[in-house]
């Protein structure tokens, strides 16, 4: 009797455990579920990448792109934009830091992760022994979400032939060919390092008129690099300054026009208009024995432009020089 008893609350022990088990296994697999549904598209920390011997092309970069953003990313050449790119979408491994994208980490993506992708490279990678057609043919088994209509469309509106070798296209076809394949199975955080830079204006303007549409359709997050500035001023609604390997700014285009301002003056000048006016200052250097502080207010009110301070709207253009130089 006693040895069937505890044989008896061995087994019940056994199960209790077992069931324990199976509950908390559930539970993990749910709360990974919920937070992979809730997680930014991007999420960056720490990111530090060496490249070709120069240190800290990346230095601790810190970046979150949520979801439906459209981020302008900025910086002079040499700064780190395709590095950070390729960094995001695990093409390029970190000295530190990690990328997780939808929550994931973003150097082992699974089949359902790369599937809501779409990268396109500064440079076509496409093979060039392939005709269009089959190309297409080719990329559309890897995907189960492709849209034909999509790629129809737009095949046909930049005129690009599917019977023709892909190294006899022109270099904007090529580059066309590669925006086609990267908009056809409709990604969720879509990556593109100068997209533009091979298309004629009207060929640009095409291409940003499909973004947008592809963003407000389907609220796809999209982050791409230009050297043209005023291709961001048609479709980026925030724009990302790299600089000394970090984001030195992000803000959407209309607080940036509206909230930051360069001022110029003597240094307990400008200290004090700062503090007035709960300024953050984003930028100190001097030019000509003055100082030139960057600064954004996100108040009510601005320092005057006086004989003591000058207070400077930025375009654009300005902009970017004063925050990446």
């Amino acid at each position: 009797m006693s040895m069937t008893n505890t044989f008896g609350a061995t087994s019940a022990t056994s199960a209790t455990s077992t069931v324990s088990t199976t509950h908390q296994a559930a539970a993990h697999t749910e709360h990974d579920a919920l937070s992979a549904l809730s997680a930014p598209p991007v999420r960056a920390t720490g990111l530090r990448v060496d490249y070709k011997g120069q240190p800290g092309v990346l230095a601790g970069l810190d970046w979150t792109l949520e979801p439906g953003q459209v981020v302008g990313l900025l910086g002079r050449n040499g700064a780190g934009k395709t590095t950070l790119l390729e960094t995001l979408l695990g093409l390029r491994e970190p000295q530190a830091g990690e990328v997780r994208l939808f929550g994931q980490p973003a150097l082992t993506p699974d089949d359902a992760l790369r599937a809501r992708l779409g990268y396109v490279p500064q440079h076509a990678a496409l093979f060039e022994e392939f005709n269009v057609g089959d190309l297409l043919r080719y990329f559309r088994s890897f995907y189960p979400r492709w849209n034909d209509a999509k790629v129809d469309g737009l095949m046909s509106r930049w005129d690009i032939p599917r019977d023709r070798r892909i190294a006899a296209l022109s270099q904007g076809q090529q580059q066309r060919l590669s925006i086609v394949r990267a908009l056809a199975h409709e990604p969720d955080l879509l990556v593109l390092d100068e997209p533009v830079a091979s298309l004629d204006p009207a060929g640009r303007r095409d291409f940003l008129r499909e973004l947008v549409d592809q963003v407000l359709d389907r609220g796809t997050t999209v982050v791409f690099s230009t050297h043209i500035l005023s291709d961001l001023e048609r479709v980026a609604f925030n724009l990302a300054f790299l600089s000394q390997g970090r984001i030195a700014l992000q803000a959407p285009q209309d607080a940036l026009s509206e909230e930051v301002r360069l001022l110029a003056g003597a240094a307990a000048a400008l200290d004090a208009a700062v503090a007035a006016h709960g300024g953050q200052v984003l930028r100190r250097r001097e030019s000509g024995g003055q100082q030139r502080w960057l600064v954004r207010f996100q108040g009510e009110t601005m320092p005057a432009n006086d004989a003591i301070v000058r207070c400077e709207r930025l375009s654009l253009e300005d902009l970017f020089l004063e925050l990446t130089q």
